[in-house]
C-alpha cells in the first residue's frame, strides 16, 4: 500500500462525531462497492489512525475523528474520487490531498467482528436447549440450566458504526436494514497482502488465519 488520503471529521455542538461517522462511512462503503474489483472485493483499504477503545469524555469516539483511505496506486484513489461521494457532507469533513505512504511504518489489520447482543444470545441459547431437549428427552428447563453455565457474554466494547446494507437495498429498494459494523484493530508484525471487502476491512473473519495488513503511521 503506497498512497493514502486522510478525511477528518468535523463535529459541531449539535451534531455528534458518531452521527457523522455513520453518514461518512456509509458513503465510503457505497463508493467502494461502486469501484469493487471482484465480488465484494476492494483494492482500497480503510484505516483509523486515531483508533482508541479507551477514549473517554463527552466528545470522545473510539474510532477517533479521522478516516484514512489507502491503495497500492495513486490512480486508484484518484479514480475513486471520494470528494464526489462526500459532497453533501462537505461542511462536516476535510479531505486532504493524496500523499505517498512514509517509508518507516508499522502494520495493523482492521477486521469486521460479529458481535452478539443479549437478545441474540438468549435466542441462540433457547434454540440450542430445545434441540438438546428433543434429542435427550430431558426437560427444557434442565437443558437451559445446564447451558447457562457456559453462556457467552455480550461484548459491546468494540467500536462500531451503524450502517445500511447495500445488498439488502439492491434486492429491495424499499427495504432498509441497519446494522452495527463492529471494527477491531489487530497489530501484526509484518506486511501481509491480500484483498479487502467493500467496507475496506480485512476479508479474513477467522482470527487464526492470516490477516491483510495496512501501514500505520
Amino acid at each position: 500500500m503506497k498512497h493514502y488520503l486522510d478525511i477528518t471529521l468535523l463535529p459541531e455542538a449539535d451534531i455528534t462525531l458518531g452521527f457523522i461517522w455513520q453518514k461518512v462511512y456509509q458513503q465510503v462503503h457505497i463508493a467502494l462497492v461502486d469501484s469493487k474489483v471482484g465480488k465484494n472485493e476492494s483494492s482500497i483499504a480503510v484505516s483509523f489512525p486515531r483508533y482508541n477503545t479507551k477514549a473517554s469524555g463527552e466528545q470522545a469516539f473510539p474510532l477517533g475523528n479521522q478516516l484514512r483511505l489507502i491503495a497500492n496506486d495513486e490512480t486508484q484513489l484518484t479514480k475513486l474520487n471520494i470528494a464526489k461521494w462526500l459532497n453533501r457532507l462537505e461542511d462536516y469533513v476535510h479531505i486532504k490531498s493524496i500523499k505517498p505512504v512514509p517509508e518507516s511504518v508499522t502494520y495493523a489489520a482492521f477486521v469486521r467482528m460479529q458481535v452478539k447482543g443479549e437478545a441474540r444470545i438468549e435466542k441462540d441459547m433457547l434454540n440450542k436447549a430445545q434441540r438438546w431437549a428433543e434429542k435427550s428427552g430431558q426437560p427444557l428447563n434442565d437443558c437451559l440450566a445446564e447451558l447457562e453455565k457456559s453462556k457467552p457474554k455480550a461484548n459491546n466494547k468494540l467500536p462500531f458504526i451503524w450502517l445500511e446494507s447495500q445488498e439488502t437495498r439492491r434486492r429491495d429498494l424499499n427495504a432498509s436494514r441497519k446494522f452495527p459494523l463492529f471494527i477491531k484493530k489487530v497489530e501484526v508484525t509484518v506486511q501481509q497482502v491480500g484483498t479487502f471487502n467493500c467496507y475496506g476491512l480485512s476479508t479474513n473473519h477467522n482470527m487464526k488465519e492470516k490477516l491483510v495488513s495496512i501501514p500505520q503511521f
